[in-house]
């Protein structure tokens, strides 16, 4: 368990979170923070809403659930849990992702199952899915990784991912609209195809910002330091949980300015640009994951946290049926 030192008082509970994670799994229509059902009393039709009504692949969705007389409860969205919190207007609100390369969503919350489309990707994505990046880089970044090394990187991408779960048991934290960590030239965009010597070896998860060693880099937004490592592929790396799931990572670091568990504000200088782990010159890698679900991190800047535009919609039973 890593204990926070937020002003919020929020305890980062990663064991809390599992035990939520296995419950959603095997019981999703009944589960609820506090382990109880939805009221069995009659209630008006409940009403599940989200935008954008027909999400691109690689986005966030942001969902309401009205009539409902739960303070929190518990989903699946794309087989991923999510939390619907009341917000300050008293609506229950979540947030969801959409993976890469599918073309349907499916949405789960207590008193209803629905499916809605996933848009065509955007052209950008398209494009550089058809002409991926080609990268010459020397022939030590192209062997096949020993076993020591593949035990390395899956033990780290295990402990990167804990981080989304750290996130789901904390409220939003940010106050403001989500902010770029540099203002520097976009080197590398999300979901583009990586060529190395000729081979296509993966997609790229994150976007690229131009920088030399030692270039400011800032927090996207308000949130609590849940993870400062030095991995083998990313180098230094920081990730900040910034709470309803949405976790934002910072890789390639020369030096850090925080630790575990402070709580960092939007702008706030947290480490430096450098050329660590496994790069051929120096830049920053920024991700941005709901959970465990990588989305471009382009997405986030336009996140506004209360509905105001269309949205699609479905009714479902009241909160009798379950």
């Amino acid at each position: 368990m890593i204990e926070s030192r937020s002003p919020d008082g929020v305890a980062l509970a990663l064991a809390t979170v599992v035990h939520s994670r296995a419950a959603v799994s095997m019981k999703p229509h009944a589960l609820c923070t506090n382990d109880t059902t939805v009221s069995p009393v009659a209630s008006p039709t409940r009403v599940l809403a989200w935008r954008p009504a027909q999400p691109a692949p690689g986005t966030l969705i942001e969902m309401t659930l009205t009539n409902d007389t739960a303070q929190s409860l518990w989903g699946r969205v794309a087989d991923e849990p999510v939390i619907f919190r009341r917000d300050s207007a008293g609506t229950l609100v979540a947030l969801a992702a959409v993976p890469l390369d599918v073309s349907t969503v499916h949405i789960h919350v207590p008193g209803r199952d629905t499916a809605i489309s996933v848009a065509a990707p955007p052209p950008s994505v398209v494009a550089s899915a058809a002409k991926p990046e080609k990268l010459k880089v020397a022939a030590k970044f192209s062997r096949p990784p020993t076993s020591n090394i593949t035990r390395r990187t899956e033990g780290e991408g295990e402990l990167a991912r804990t981080v989304g779960e750290i996130s789901l048991a904390m409220p939003p934290l940010w106050r403001a609209p989500f902010i770029k960590p540099r203002e520097s030239r976009i080197t590398s965009g999300f979901a583009s195809g990586r060529k190395f010597n000729g081979t296509l070896t993966s997609r790229h998860t994150g976007t690229d910002f131009h920088g030399l060693v030692g270039d400011p880099i800032r927090a996207t937004n308000r949130g609590v330091v849940a993870l400062v490592a030095d991995f083998y592929l990313a180098g230094t790396v920081v990730y900040i949980a910034h709470g309803a799931g949405l976790v934002s990572g910072y890789f390639h670091q020369s030096a850090t300015n925080v630790a575990i568990g402070d709580t960092v504000e939007r702008g706030q200088i947290i480490g430096r640009v450098g050329q660590t782990g496994r790069v051929t010159g120096p830049h920053l890698h920024w991700i941005v994951r709901y959970d465990h679900t990588s989305v471009d991190p382009l997405d986030v800047l336009s996140l506004d946290w209360m509905p105001k535009r269309d949205y699609g919609t479905c009714r479902g039973p009241d909160s009798s049926a379950h």
